[in-house]
């Protein structure tokens, strides 16, 4: 049985950059936070690129987990789990302390709302 694309992008990806693939996690993370803030004008301290980010986590895990699936192997549930929480939590500390905080914020701006922007506003 061969290696699958996604199994050998990530061994590309370790072998290229050097890092660990717990390492990898978080910039993967980073990338997909502030990549989806940018290409789809969503705001960090709105949840929806952290959802992003769990959906890029979970899809991998599952690719993963298949992977393991497909080679008999015993499918490792807590390491999955483990990836999960190591690619979400920065992206989750990121959202919150620009929701919770002012740290990001621009002197002299409003208070971050719960609700997001109407269109009126948005504009």
């Amino acid at each position: 049985m061969g290696m699958s694309g996604f199994e050998q992008a990530k061994l590309a990806l370790v072998h290229f950059t050097g890092l660990e693939r717990d390492a990898l996690h978080i910039y993967v993370s980073l990338i997909v936070f502030f990549g989806s803030c940018l290409l789809l004008r969503w705001k960090a301290w709105q949840i929806r690129a952290l959802l992003m980010v769990l959906l890029a986590a979970l899809t991998g895990e599952v690719l993963d987990l298949a992977y393991q699936h497909e080679l008999g192997m015993p499918l490792l549930w807590a390491e999955s789990a483990k990836d999960i929480v190591n690619t979400c939590m920065v992206p989750t500390i990121l959202m919150l302390m620009t929701r919770l905080s002012g740290v990001f914020r621009k002197q002299n701006s409003e208070p971050v709302s719960e609700e997001e922007p109407s269109s009126e506003e948005a504009s």
